[in-house]
């Protein structure tokens, strides 16, 4: 049964599709594609059945990704049985990951392994934002692909 993984950013359009790509690649790249089911969304809805952002979009292509043909969607009640690992961008989606499960068997947790680290919205700045949040979402995934790899 492969290991279900969910991403979740504000508003599925910037961060979490970044996370949700990038981590399909590596995992691809480590020929490892049977082994999980991965997924992103947000925890507000204000986005749901939009493509990503055209930054995230543009960004993930510089790097061989392809992004455009996720959806936004806002995280599901199920989404807490349905995913054994849920990977907030940030710290304030995580406290509402939190505040919305039901004590499930999702582990919750941050990206970054720094709990004081967050991956910050590149929405409301320029294109070098984009580039900045992909250079840690890549880091965030490589190293959780370890981690459960190693632990799986």
């Amino acid at each position: 049964m492969p290991h279900a993984v969910l991403f979740v950013c504000l508003g599925n359009i910037c961060r979490s599709p970044l996370a949700e790509g990038i981590f399909r690649s590596l995992v691809d790249e480590a020929g490892a594609s049977d082994r999980y089911l991965i997924d992103s969304a947000g925890t507000g809805a204000w986005h749901s059945g939009n493509p990503p952002d055209p930054r995230s979009i543009e960004v993930a292509a510089r790097h061989g990704i392809d992004l455009s043909t996720q959806r936004a969607r806002q995280v599901y009640p199920d989404d807490f049985q349905a995913f054994d690992t849920i990977i907030a961008m940030d710290r304030d989606n995580l406290t509402t990951l939190k505040a919305r499960d039901t004590g499930a068997k999702a582990q919750l947790r941050l990206l970054l392994a720094d709990p004081a680290a967050d991956v910050p919205d590149p929405y409301y700045g320029g294109p070098e934002g984009f580039d900045h949040v992909f250079g840690l979402v890549r880091k965030g995934c490589q190293d959780l692909l370890t981690d459960l790899e190693r632990s799986g």
